[in-house]
């Protein structure tokens, strides 16, 4: 993801795992019985809203989730909806550029925003008693905005400078790039979120206003709010100050759609800039909402594969051949279209990435073929179970949890029921997943490499 601060969506991440329905009508969604106890309901202009009780500290996070992301942006104009997510914090029509963030911070809060494919976010760590203050803050730039040239061309400048530090400089983020856009051919997820540079350069003040007035609306919305707070407590802040926005004619998101993918395919950068080579592989999978029972079952299969230091990968290349420094996998199933698998590995000084490779394809067709033992796969459920556990302590966590999933088309209840449908994964069920998504055919593999001098 990128944000404010560049909170970059980077491949080695280790995925997290994966709301009271009190309207005036009986909802089927109304009592979460899950670990997070989250409670929903959804105003009359459509927003929906999220509480996650959590009274371990008097403070509450607050989050405003937009489904529109780096996939929506128009045809040409890459990058314009991270470009809309700096602009957000340049005034409305009853605060100046600016005033936003000094009002939260003399409120003794904390606030940034990210932008991803499929969501864009904003949110604010407040105590208790000033969550009112940044609920009226956030509700007058949903439809609120005021933009024009002035304010916009600057930050464009600071936008292609933030590209440039955060991509253009770094071999492994422009490799990234290149990964992505030789896996989708046709999808925008091929599209990096920051945007190509060159399409970056033409963005203006038109362009973020029209992106604003299409995806920017309650009803294109969800709010959470996690910590010391109750629903009935929430509930009359949220009709205060976000029932009276107005809801607006949203279109669906409809995206070009990946052809099949039928052979492998491989990028390579050399780069003087690179100390040791790495790998980088990515399989097109199923996301949570197509794959049902199928991610979950990848999710054991990510973890027992490369998860941790006793994975199959890591045991396997560092331990006992000492080939890499590092080796490990990961699932990103939360995505509104497709997901993806990655396995990954960085080679120790002097170390042969083609002798990495070959060992990388024996673990995946040995574990693959003879699949997990019974044994790894209760031990990798238990880890994945614990995860949920340790989330309780974070509001935040678990905020950006039911944000993310729910901008990519879930549920509350997909969240709340994930550990009892881990706890249902079976041996059979993570071999099935693995041999349907790991097939070289539906691969991207990327080299990372030193340049060679002369």
């Amino acid at each position: 993801m990128i944000g404010r601060c560049v909170l970059l969506r980077v491949l080695r991440i280790v995925p997290i795992v994966l709301a009271l329905v009190i309207l005036t009508w009986s909802d089927p969604r109304s009592a979460q019985a899950g670990p997070f106890g989250s409670e929903y309901f959804k105003l009359d202009n459509g927003l929906e809203v999220v509480v996650i009780s959590n009274h371990r500290a008097p403070v509450v996070i607050h989050m405003m989730w937009y489904r529109a992301g780096s996939a929506d942006d128009p045809v040409g104009k890459s990058g314009v909806a991270h470009f809309l997510e700096h602009l957000m914090f340049k005034g409305t029509d009853k605060l100046a550029p600016g005033e936003f963030s000094r009002i939260v911070a003399m409120n003794g809060g904390q606030e940034n925003a990210f932008t991803s494919w499929d969501y864009t976010g904003y949110f604010q760590r407040v105590s208790r008693d000033r969550l009112a203050i940044v609920m009226e803050l956030e509700a007058g730039r949903v439809r609120g905005l005021v933009l024009n040239e002035a304010i916009v061309e600057p930050e464009r400048d600071v936008i292609l400078e933030e590209r440039s530090t955060r991509t253009d400089n770094r071999p492994s983020a422009l490799l990234s790039e290149q990964l992505g856009a030789a896996q989708f051919l046709r999808h925008p997820y091929g599209t990096p979120i920051i945007g190509w540079r060159h399409e970056i350069e033409t963005l203006d003040h038109q362009d973020a206003i029209d992106f604003y007035r299409r995806y920017y609306a309650p009803n294109n919305a969800i709010l959470i709010v996690a910590g010391d707070i109750t629903v009935a407590e929430l509930r009359p802040l949220a009709e205060k100050y976000y029932g009276p926005l107005p809801p607006a004619g949203v279109t669906l998101r409809k995206r070009p759609q990946e052809p099949p993918q039928i052979s492998p395919r491989r990028v390579s950068l050399s780069d003087k800039r690179v100390a040791q080579p790495s790998i980088t592989r990515s399989y097109l999978a199923p996301n949570h909402r197509d794959g049902n029972k199928s991610s979950v079952a990848l999710q054991v299969f990510a973890e027992i594969l490369g998860g941790k230091s006793t994975s199959r990968l890591y045991q396997k290349l560092v331990v006992e051949r000492g080939i890499a420094a590092w080796a490990g996998s990961s699932y990103q199933p939360m995505a509104l279209d497709s997901a993806r698998f990655y396995i990954y590995a960085d080679s120790v000084p002097g170390g042969s990435i083609e002798e990495i490779e070959a060992v990388l394809d024996e673990v995946i067709t040995e574990l693959v073929d003879a699949g997990p033992s019974a044994e790894e796969v209760e031990a990798a459920k238990s880890r994945m179970q614990d995860v949920v556990v340790y989330a309780l302590d974070n509001p935040q966590s678990v905020a950006s949890i039911f944000g993310n999933a729910l901008s990519t088309g879930l549920t509350v209840e997909d969240v709340e029921s994930w550990p009892a449908r881990v706890a249902e994964v079976s041996r059979n069920d993570v071999i099935e997943a693995a041999r349907e998504v790991l097939r070289l055919e539906r691969s991207v593999t990327a080299l990372l490499l030193p340049e060679e001098e002369g």
